[in-house]
């Protein structure tokens, strides 16, 4: 008998897995009822990422998961920034909520807006919440992005849209891409590798491990227009293939 199948190991991911359970349950119910309140008493205020990254912090705690953090030195903690990710687990926006310093609010699907209270506060602190099947609506919400960078916050964007099976990159999105464009706000790829081991698509079985979350160097989108598109989802993709190698 291997020791990855012995009675010990057997025992230890049993209990894992339902640490974890308790405090996915548990957190979010806390963190979930204050971050909702401090969203919808305090629109477009900080306390709500506060929250979220309470609420992330413990569950990556509770899963065994260390989060390695590199290349965010380059970068102003009062700037605006697009960061633009890849896309392996769930996980991922533990590790990012965790490693981001920054007032961020993110691309997400607009059906996160139908859930009681938590999709109000979502609505309320000034998340991005795009309409998948339909064009023209998606790129009206993605219109407001350059009023969340003005004033001086960041966003988030999983550029594939989607978590990829096997860790490969998937096509990318182009709204992401137009946004950041028409802001003028500087792009940053961000590389996040380890997640699928702790949490793969399709599956809820939670692996400790290692989530390593790497900032590359800003990409400067000023002057450069709406015809830049194409090059710029190059030049991202480029990036963040090259780190994942």
């Amino acid at each position: 008998m291997t020791a990855g199948f012995s009675p010990w190991a057997r025992a230890a991911s049993l209990g894992l897995q339902a640490r974890f359970l308790l405090a996915l349950t548990g957190l979010t119910v806390f963190w979930g009822l204050v971050a909702t309140f401090c969203a919808l008493l305090r629109p477009r205020g900080t306390a709500f990422i506060a929250c979220g990254r309470r609420w992330a912090r413990g569950l990556l705690a509770a899963a065994g998961v260390e989060v390695r953090v590199d290349g965010l030195g380059g970068l102003t903690p009062e700037g605006s920034y697009v960061f633009m990710c890849n896309h392996q687990s769930h996980f991922d926006v533990l590790a990012l909520l965790h490693a981001l310093p920054f007032d961020l609010r993110a691309v997400a699907k607009k059906e996160l807006a139908y859930v009681p209270l938590f999709g109000w506060a979502l609505v309320s602190a000034g998340f991005i919440l795009v309409d998948r099947s339909n064009r023209d609506s998606a790129i009206i919400s993605l219109g407001r992005a350059g009023d969340i960078l003005r004033s001086g916050r960041s966003i988030l964007v999983f550029v594939e849209g989607t978590r990829s099976p096997d860790g490969s990159l998937l096509p990318f999105k182009k709204g992401g891409f137009m946004m950041a464009l028409q802001a003028g706000a500087p792009v940053v790829p961000v590389a996040i590798s380890g997640s699928r081991d702790v949490l793969p698509k399709h599956s809820m079985r939670v692996n400790g491990g290692v989530i390593r979350v790497r900032a590359m160097a800003p990409i400067q989108t000023a002057g450069r227009g709406t015809r830049a598109r194409d090059q710029l989802m190059d030049e991202v993709r480029a990036a963040i293939e090259q780190d994942l190698r």
